[in-house]
């Protein structure tokens, strides 16, 4: 049996996301979606947003960005970290990332994964689904290890860490699915992409 044609376009050129999908033997092209994330995430955090919200509504914006006038399923992703209410961004130096590290040590915080999927300019089918990861309390010691290992790979993520590298070491629990962390979300997914053709049933 051939394998199914590509017809599935993401919406992003990150490199985590493009990895999940590679992972998986999804077929797909990729395109950056050209969206404003900034304006988008002040625009709707004025409004009154949560951050699982400002997930689903970048997610949303990416897929139709892309999607206009494009016969293939376009797939956007988002993902938010929300700290006691708040929505968190990426840090953009070392120091960001200790005072960040700091700011998470010894709590939970919730990591919102956001995927829609689009054709032609319309939403078919969106899921945000959400993981809860506590730091233990580490020692400034151990931030300093941390931060000189993993570099500037520590700004790569919205919470310095990531799971499939020493990042792991940071937490003492973790309540949810792998791929949500990693911020694509894949069972509901695959489950489209089998029902539209995308991936073999």
């Amino acid at each position: 049996m051939s394998s199914p044609a590509v017809g599935l376009v993401l919406a992003s050129t990150s490199s985590a996301r493009k990895a999940v999908l590679e992972g998986a033997g999804v077929p797909f092209e990729a395109q950056r979606s050209g969206v404003d994330e900034d304006a988008t995430k002040a625009r709707l955090l004025a409004t009154g947003a949560t951050p699982r919200q400002v997930a689903q509504a970048l997610a949303d914006e990416k897929a139709l960005a892309v999607s206009q006038g494009r016969p293939e399923l376009v797939l956007g992703a988002d993902q938010t970290l929300e700290l006691g209410g708040r929505l968190y961004d990426k840090a953009e130096t070392l120091d960001d990332a200790r005072a960040r590290l700091r700011a998470l040590r010894g709590r939970p915080h919730q990591l919102h994964s956001a995927v829609a999927v689009a054709s032609e300019g319309k939403v078919i089918w969106r899921e945000t689904v959400s993981a809860s990861l506590t730091m233990r309390d580490f020692t400034d010691g151990f931030i300093e290890a941390y931060l000189a290992a993993e570099g500037d790979a520590a700004l790569g993520s919205v919470g310095c860490y990531r799971l499939e590298g020493m990042g792991v070491q940071l937490f003492s629990k973790i309540e949810g699915d792998y791929f949500t962390i990693l911020g694509l979300p894949l069972m509901g997914l695959l489950a489209l992409l089998r029902e539209r053709g995308v991936v073999g049933a």
